[in-house]
């Protein structure tokens, strides 16, 4: 290699962190304020039971207890408590045992009416009296008929079958409401042995239906207790947004619930999110980071360069604006054509640049939108697909082309997260549309503005070259009317340095446009260059030489001049002092070694030698800088080899091939491409490409008979023919 890396892993030096800490601040801060827009939303007014003007919607993802939420779920599972009784069986046993001596009690005249011992007409009395209508617990007349009727072992199966129903009916529960469906019931139940007829059912659910009594009451403490353990039991009610998911629609009506979702968000009191802020400051700060450290280990000449970084920052934060300004709004942010950042940044700056940009601005993209994957995949897939179509934007052609690959691209994206069950068929041929809107919106962008970008910030487009290499622009039809000889002299140049640009992969179009005003200096003093004084007197002949170097020295400084009043790009400015470099002016410091030697005898002499080893050859060398760039150093070894050869008595491949050689050596050895990014491979390709374009400049022509015959007659009018 013959570039120097040093500067490619040199240490940050104060210059450098005062740069970077300048550039992050700004920077970080503009994009914070970006993202964080909605840091003091906007207050909301609302009550319940009102219709929303427009959608409501979450300002960032959260999730709450919903208490409104929580207390229904409770309620709900309270109002299904059943509500509870005190039955045991033992209560029930007990109950039921009264009951039973209730009924001997009840049934006891009825068991004396039926003995044996007792008489006809004692029988008839106590059957006559026993429970007396009126009375609470009596019998209905036609039951009385029917006990009447009965003789002792009907009644015998009676009373059994009674008191075993009533047994049964009161050890089981019994709630107090269901006591009248029990007491209508009892008939149905008495079987008896043998079966007892329709008349002594009813007369056996008579006895017994006074003494049926509830063995289960209703407890409100049992039941409370109940009400509360179904109301633990129900888990807090979760709700949770989306960033940007609707709270509430326009014409919805506000429930307490959409209060309760607002009041979270604290949208009624336009709260700080803090918490968001601090997120999306973070964010900007990694971004910024990546975009500034990627920018100073691997494009250090755009790091020193104020208006590619303020250019850079410019394009991102302006994208970002456009995602922040569409985030959050179904479809838009397909729409913005953020593969503009990369066409400009290709074709302004270099595609490396580009790439990065458009790997920060998905992240942007993504996080701006809910994190969406889908979007920053968009946004990085369609950036990239400009950035490879764009090349250099020399031709309208190339743009529609880039559109195109861009539209492609996107299509292609958003299709696969629809097969990956992201969007419908409806959402589909939406966003479909949105992407041909994008892309096209890119590459109208891109070709409308780049040409203005690059006027502002100094930057020279393809446009501007083919402009300024325009043979009728004013500075060189100066040149052409005013230094012929260097005209000529920069055309050449120029098609030497072109050939070897595009052998290395260079800027072919650059290198031949500074060629073409390398030179222009020699506009202020036109007669003190040999090429245009027209084979007349050398003025150089009657100077001191240290004179004539410094008139040498001056055209660039009155070339930088000249190029400032014409308001040449600064870009082309810069090859002025560095086409010469620091190279040293061998013919006058020769010149002056001999003039230094003569007192003393010639360099041959001890006493010459030791005086032309004193001049001092800053006083012959070019103030420099040494070219910064390939397309430097092409136009400075282009200008020595043309000048060069043009001084050889015979130009045939071999003598040409050595001049090549000597002066590309001659740089190499005065170390005039240390700072810049030149190979060892790079160099035998010059060679090759020069020595091509060199031969098919000065190729061999046959002698046609009118050349002789001029030949002949002017040597005739000069007295060196031979005619009569």
């Amino acid at each position: 290699m013959l570039t120097q890396r040093l500067e490619e892993i040199a240490a940050f030096s104060r210059r450098d962190i005062v740069r970077l800490l300048l550039a992050a601040a700004i920077l970080v801060l503009g994009l914070t304020a970006i993202f964080g827009a909605d840091f003091f939303p906007q207050r909301l007014s609302v009550t319940i039971d009102t219709v929303a003007k427009a959608d409501i919607l979450a300002p960032r993802a959260g999730s709450y207890v919903s208490d409104i939420k929580t207390a229904a779920a409770q309620k709900a599972a309270s109002d299904n408590v059943d509500p509870q009784y005190d039955y045991s069986t033992e209560k029930a046993i007990a109950i039921a045992n009264r009951q039973l001596q209730l009924f001997e009690q009840r049934v006891a005249p009825i068991d004396q009416a039926f003995k044996k011992t007792t008489s006809d007409l004692e029988k008839a009395t106590l059957l006559t009296n026993v429970l007396p209508e009126g009375l609470p617990g009596a019998i209905s007349g036609a039951d009385r008929l029917t006990l009447l009727g009965l003789t002792a072992d009907r009644w015998t199966a009676l009373r059994t079958e009674a008191s075993r129903v009533l047994e049964t009916t009161e050890s089981t529960q019994l709630r107090e409401t269901e006591v009248p469906q029990a007491q209508a019931g009892l008939s149905g139940q008495m079987v008896g042995s043998p079966a007892l007829n329709e008349a002594e059912r009813k007369l056996a659910a008579g006895l017994i239906s006074p003494l049926i009594e509830p063995n289960s009451s209703f407890s409100k403490a049992l039941t409370d207790q109940a009400k509360a353990a179904a109301v633990a039991e129900v888990d807090p009610v979760m709700v949770s947004f989306a960033q940007g998911e609707k709270i509430v629609g326009v014409n919805e009506r506000i429930t307490d619930v959409t209060i309760e979702a607002i009041n979270f968000f604290g949208l009624t009191e336009a709260r700080p999110d803090w918490a968001r802020l601090a997120g999306w400051f973070f964010l900007a700060i990694m971004i910024v980071g990546l975009l500034l450290a990627w920018l100073w280990r691997f494009r250090r000449d755009l790091w020193h360069r104020n208006n590619a970084m303020l250019l850079i920052s410019l394009i991102v934060v302006g994208v970002a604006f456009m995602l922040k300004a569409t985030a959050g709004r179904p479809g838009l942010p397909f729409v913005v054509p953020t593969a503009v950042a990369g066409m400009l940044l290709a074709i302004l700056l270099d595609a490396g640049v580009a790439t990065t940009v458009m790997i920060v601005l998905a992240m942007i993209a993504g996080a701006l939108n809910g994190n969406s994957l889908e979007l920053a995949a968009y946004s990085l897939f369609g950036g990239i697909a400009g950035i490879v179509a764009i090349r250099r934007g020399d031709r309208l052609q190339v743009f529609v082309q880039a559109g195109l690959a861009v539209a492609i691209s996107n299509v292609l994206v958003v299709s696969t997260f629809a097969l990956l069950g992201l969007h419908d068929v409806r959402g589909l041929l939406e966003l479909v549309g949105a992407s041909l809107a994008s892309a096209a919106g890119s590459a109208v962008a891109a070709v409308g503005s780049f040409a203005v970008l690059g006027s502002l910030f100094g930057i020279l487009t393809v446009f501007q070259l083919l402009e300024l290499a325009n043979p009728s622009q004013p500075l060189l039809r100066r040149l052409l009317v005013e230094t012929p000889g260097t005209y000529h002299h920069s055309l050449m140049v120029g098609n030497l340095a072109e050939r070897a640009a595009e052998a290395i992969g260079a800027d072919p179009l650059l290198t031949r446009v500074a060629a073409y005003y390398h030179d222009i200096g020699k506009l202020a003093n036109p007669l003190a260059f040999i090429e245009n004084q027209a084979g007349g007197d050398n003025i150089h002949d009657e100077l001191d030489p240290e004179m004539s170097a410094q008139i040498l020295k001056q055209h660039v400084a009155d070339g930088i001049d000249i190029a400032y009043k014409s308001k040449l790009p600064k870009t082309l400015i810069a090859f002025i002092p560095q086409h010469h470099g620091t190279a040293i002016m061998s013919y006058f410091f020769a010149r002056a070694k001999r003039a230094a030697a003569e007192p003393f005898g010639g360099p041959n002499t001890t006493e010459g030698a030791a005086a032309a080893a004193a001049v001092d050859d800053r006083k012959f060398r070019h103030v420099g800088p040494k070219p910064q760039s390939r397309e430097a150093a092409l136009i400075m070894l282009a200008d020595g080899v043309e000048a060069s050869v043009r001084s050889l008595a015979s130009r045939d491949e071999a003598a040409i091939r050595a001049m090549v050689a000597r002066i590309i050596e001659e740089r190499l050895s005065d170390g005039q491409f240390d700072e810049c990014d030149l190979t060892l491979r790079d160099i035998e390709r010059i060679k090759e490409a020069f020595v091509g374009q060199l031969l098919g400049m000065y190729h061999q022509r046959i002698a046609y008979p009118q050349n002789k015959v001029v030949e002949l007659e002017s040597r005739r009018g000069t007295g060196t023919g031979t005619g009569a």
